[in-house]
């Protein structure tokens, strides 16, 4: 007797704990995977913040001679009368170059040494470097300003200029205005 009550409750026991393990199998194992993921989030995070402020402190000046070949040609060309106090390079990979004048203006160059931002402060922005449709718009529209500042967006194609007044310009690859402030 003793046997078919054991033998018939067996049966029940074992889909007890059956379920019970189940349940606190999937109850640890999610658990086990949440902190998982969470740690490795954590760990990615930490791991970009590092690589973030390596990049950002990896500015070292160089000679005007270990700028790019292009980056040389415009200082001559258009800034030969201008005394350089620094030149540095900047990224590991996709590296820029900037210039920066006794005066206090300021050239940045891509990799390629193609400028990105030219910022004169006071004084005007070369003529030469100043595509002849912007040009044309300040002439037309703000007789007696200069461009102190050029910025070229090569990704979205957009020049963004400030004038001597401090007016901000934005113009689309088209050359058309999109934005003033």
């Amino acid at each position: 007797m003793s046997f078919q009550i054991y033998f018939r409750m067996l049966p029940h026991l074992c889909s007890i704990k059956r379920t019970t393990n189940n349940e606190s199998n999937q109850t640890t194992g999610g658990t086990i995977m949440k902190a998982i993921i969470k740690k490795s989030i954590m760990a990615t995070i930490c791991l970009i913040a590092f690589q973030t402020q390596i990049a950002a402190d990896n500015d070292r000046p160089i000679s005007v001679g270990q700028l790019p070949a292009a980056a040389q040609q415009t200082l001559k060309t258009h800034f030969a009368g201008k005394k350089v106090a620094m030149a540095k390079v900047e990224g590991l990979i996709d590296k820029d170059y900037d210039v920066i004048f006794t005066s206090g203006e300021k050239i940045e160059f891509d990799r390629k040494g193609g400028w990105k931002e030219i910022d004169c402060k006071v004084s005007a922005v070369p003529v030469k470097l100043i595509p002849q449709q912007i040009q044309n718009y300040v002439n037309d529209n703000y007789n007696g300003n200069r461009i102190v500042k050029i910025e070229k967006d090569s990704r979205k194609g957009e020049y963004e200029i400030e004038l001597s007044d401090g007016m901000e310009i934005t113009f689309n690859k088209k050359f058309v205005v999109i934005d003033i402030d």
